[in-house]
């Protein structure tokens, strides 16, 4: 365990929060009684899906662009993803004025690369696997001077996705738990930082297909494991968990439940059908994970992040 670590405080996270007032939603917290009675407790759902680009990664993105030097600033930012952090990116760095190179697989679905390009990014194609993504991006980087912003191993990333708990603990809710999809762990991290600074007893839990279950086994054995050839439909959470946020859930998160494809996919229509939202299949995860153990959470107040709603509806499960 790497001790020298510095986390974000808890005064980094609310300055991080005005820091990014301009560019975000503040989300609603939406409830439905239909799902209470069915899972035996009180569920409050923090709707990032109705988050600028439609999803949480805006309040990272948007603090990491924030935080750079005027000189940074110049030469724009760079990152390589298929998904999310992309559009956030792009969106951020249009509303600073500055330039963003977004590396993407040649596979990525036309809805997220219509999405890069409609934020004003520049897209630079790269074969279908991490190498050729990473080394593409030394290229891009190289050529155009731009700062690399991942999409999750970050500290202002983390730092930005934390301030989405930290909206949900402004309402003055008396959560017993709080749960959060784990995929790269950028949300799970921010989540649990703040949420142990204002609420120690508060649990924090993680929900994560077994298809893609790296977080999982880390958490088991103490020790980053690296996900090899994740299949899951929750495709935001197919990342491999990273460093910094490995570091954040060892010592601040209390568990991560598995859940199957089955179970995703009845916990994600079940918010369509009740709740009447759009959200995408990650976003499900933690859901499920509940519903599947419900005896755990019987008669308590259980914050939810709905992490986001970007699902290509010609897709859908069902």
């Amino acid at each position: 365990m790497n001790e020298d670590m510095k986390f974000p405080s808890l005064e980094d996270i609310k300055a991080a929060h005005r820091r990014i007032q301009p560019f975000i939603h503040r989300t609603p917290i939406m409830k439905s009684e239909a799902i209470n009675q069915i899972a035996g407790c009180e569920i409050f759902f923090k709707c990032e899906n109705f988050q600028k680009v439609g999803a949480f990664k805006a309040r990272g993105a948007a603090n990491a662009v924030a935080k750079l030097t005027e000189e940074q600033k110049k030469n724009g930012v760079a990152t390589h993803s298929s998904g999310n952090h992309a559009a956030a990116l792009a969106r951020a760095a249009t509303v600073a004025g500055i330039k963003s190179y977004i590396v993407m697989p040649s596979n990525a679905p036309e809805i997220k690369k219509k999405a890069v390009k409609g934020y004003g990014g520049e897209i630079i194609e790269c074969e279908p696997n991490l190498m050729a993504r990473e080394t593409t991006l030394q290229e891009v980087v190289k050529r155009t001077g731009a700062t690399f912003i991942p999409p999750y191993d970050y500290m202002d990333v983390v730092e930005g996705q934390a301030t989405c708990a930290l909206e949900m603990w402004e309402e003055d809710i008396d959560f017993d738990v709080i749960m959060a999809p784990v995929g790269g762990g950028g949300l799970l991290g921010g989540t649990a930082l703040v949420t142990k600074y204002i609420s120690p007893q508060t649990k924090v839990i993680a929900g994560e297909p077994a298809g893609a279950d790296d977080a999982f086994r880390s958490f088991q054995a103490k020790k980053l494991i690296p996900m090899e050839g994740p299949k899951t439909i929750a495709d935001g959470l197919l990342t491999s968990l990273g460093n910094i946020n490995f570091q954040i859930i060892m010592q601040f998160v209390d568990d991560i439940l598995t859940v199957s494809e089955e179970e995703i996919i009845d916990a994600m229509r079940l918010v369509y059908e009740r709740m009447k939202i759009v959200i995408e299949p990650s976003c499900a995860v933690p859901l499920a994970a509940l519903l599947k153990h419900k005896e755990r959470f019987k008669g308590q107040k259980v914050g939810i992040i709905l992490s986001g709603g970007n699902v290509d509806l010609g897709k859908l499960p069902f």
